[in-house]
């Protein structure tokens, strides 16, 4: 039987979860030298860290040092590094079956998770399933399943999205111009309309999405791309990459009413924002509004590849060989997906959710004496700190992985927050009392 999905592994509750001597040690430099020598100079590493082991909310570098992980691989952790249950089912489904190619032929886990998963759709119809490798291409084929369903060929996206960096999922993101340059032609009649950006702390700036959507109606819609020529609007709840800034219910239901108004499909990218993240299991679910077609990885297996595009029955209007995946479900990774989703709802994502309003209450009082932190905001354990400028994040991210914490930036000056959601109240003031530190040296 899984462990209590609500204890963390012993590991994780140490007395202190960080120690940090020399950084990088000897190990990590020569590791890195390594990598220098070998590895896709396109990989953008934060700082140098080399990591060995993980367990729970914590992991262990190749010399020793031990971090408060507030970065999750990027919230795909989402039961924390190495959760018992987790590996006891990769390991008993190793022993069994690796892989079979559930484009060809049938397995189990990939119909149980699929099942799980459709159960959990954020649609009042019911749902089918389609299981990826990973996020970008859940993008893929969410784009293709909406061309192909409405036959029209237009995409439209929001400036500061990130959606991947395959050429489709590409075409959609706007988040930094260094994933996009020396890439063209990208997909054609892809168009980007203004997202809000709202600032909810210190500056109580940016509306209801009122503006955004007058553009989009009268700009976008109105002079550039004709409504019959668009197949979706592809959104983020809480743009990720872009800088963790979540958008307005009343901008989410703009965009329900406009795709209902001209037949356009309604597909929310959850891959950073879904599975309990942010207390609930998609982010769309707390405004209420339904969209038609939702993309999901990141925290859906604890680390191991996988996702999914989900989609109201009605959608699925392809026939056989209209898409298809030769890893995609691996049944390994749907074995994590399972016990994963098993953990979620078994207590972690009202974690999420408890662990969220502490970890954001904290972050404002440390930074009330900051004025260089221009805001702070987040849904459950989805949380942004924004500073003035680049140059600031970066000097604190930095601060903070000398103090033995994780976190990583996130849009133009942002520092995201996005523990497992395993984390428990004396992990998160212990990381409040690292960055409040990091603050006061960073920015000094």
């Amino acid at each position: 039987m899984p462990t209590r999905p609500s204890a963390a592994p012993a590991a994780s509750r140490l007395a202190a979860p960080h120690i940090v001597t020399e950084l990088p040690g000897p190990r990590a430099r020569a590791l890195i030298a390594r990598d220098q020598r070998t590895v896709s100079p396109s990989l953008t590493r934060a700082y140098p860290l080399v990591a060995e082991s993980g367990s729970g909310y914590t992991v262990t570098d190749v010399d020793g040092n031990r971090f408060l992980d507030f970065a999750a691989g990027i919230a795909v952790v989402s039961t924390g590094h190495s959760h018992p249950a987790v590996v006891a089912a990769i390991s008993e489904q190793a022993q069994r079956l690796i892989h079979i190619a559930a484009t060809d032929f049938y397995e189990p886990r990939y119909v149980e998770f699929s099942e799980k998963l459709a159960a959990i759709a954020p649609f009042r119809e019911p749902a089918r399933v389609f299981l990826t490798n990973s996020g970008t291409e859940a993008v893929e084929g969410a784009i293709k399943l909406a061309r192909f369903h409405t036959g029209r060929p237009g995409i439209i996206a929001f400036e500061g999205g990130f959606h991947g960096r395959t050429m489709g999922a590409l075409s959609l993101t706007n988040s930094k111009i260094r994933q996009r340059a020396g890439f063209g032609p990208l997909l054609p009649m892809v168009e980007h309309a203004p997202f809000p950006r709202v600032r909810t702390w210190r500056e109580q700036s940016g509306g209801d999405g009122t503006a955004e959507l007058d553009v989009l109606r009268h700009a976008i819609l109105g002079r550039i791309m004709a409504p019959r020529d668009v197949a979706a609007i592809v959104v983020e709840p809480i743009q990720g990459e872009g800088g963790y800034f979540p958008a307005p219910a009343a901008f989410l239901a703009g965009l329900r009413e406009i795709c209902d108004e001209h037949g356009i499909l309604l597909i929310a990218d959850e891959i950073q924002s879904g599975m309990g993240r942010t207390g609930r299991w998609w982010a769309m679910q707390h405004p209420g509004i339904e969209p038609d077609i939702v993309t999901v990885a990141k925290g859906i297996a604890s680390g191991m590849p996988i996702g999914a595009f989900l989609a109201r029955e009605s959608v699925w209007t392809w026939e056989p060989g209209a898409h298809g995946s030769t890893f995609g479900g691996n049944p390994v990774c749907a074995a994590a997906g399972l016990a994963t989703l098993a953990l979620l709802e078994d207590g972690l994502i009202a974690n999420a959710a408890r662990m969220g309003e502490h970890l954001q209450a904290g972050l404002e009082q440390v930074a009330s004496g900051q004025p260089q932190v221009r805001d702070v905001r987040g849904v459950g354990l989805m949380i942004g700190v924004e500073f003035e400028t680049h140059d600031q994040a970066a000097s604190v991210e930095h601060a903070a992985f000398e103090r033995g914490l994780l976190v990583l930036e996130a849009g133009e000056s942002t520092l995201r927050f996005c523990p497992a959601l395993i984390v428990d109240e004396p992990a998160v003031d212990t990381a409040v009392a690292v960055f409040d530190e990091a603050l006061r040296t960073g920015l000094s």
